[in-house]
C-alpha cells in the first residue's frame, strides 16, 4: 500500500476524523499516533480549506469528491467526513 493510498478507508457510512492545517507550506496528509492529519495551503475563508480537504481527501481514498460529506467541524480544525 501507497503512503499516500488510504482507499482502504473508501467504506460506505464510514466517518473519518481529521485535524486540518490550512495555510501550510503543501497539500498533504499524514497519520500520526492514529490520527489522520490533512494539511492544505488554501485560506480558511468561505469554505476553501473545506473543499480542498475534501477534494485531497477523496483523491487519496480513490472516491469521487461528492461521496466526501463533511459532517462536523465546518469552522473547527478538527472534522468529521462520512463516505457516502
Amino acid at each position: 500500500m501507497a503512503k499516500d493510498d488510504l482507499s482502504h478507508l473508501a467504506v460506505e457510512g464510514r466517518e473519518i476524523a481529521v485535524r486540518v492545517t490550512p495555510k501550510a507550506s503543501r497539500n498533504k496528509i499524514t497519520v500520526e499516533e492514529d490520527q489522520l492529519r490533512v494539511y492544505v495551503t488554501t485560506v480558511p475563508e468561505d469554505g476553501k480549506a473545506n473543499a480542498a480537504v475534501q477534494k485531497l481527501l477523496a483523491k487519496a481514498m480513490g472516491i469521487a469528491k461528492s461521496r466526501l460529506v463533511l459532517v462536523r467541524g465546518q469552522t473547527a480544525r478538527d472534522k468529521v467526513f462520512r463516505v457516502d
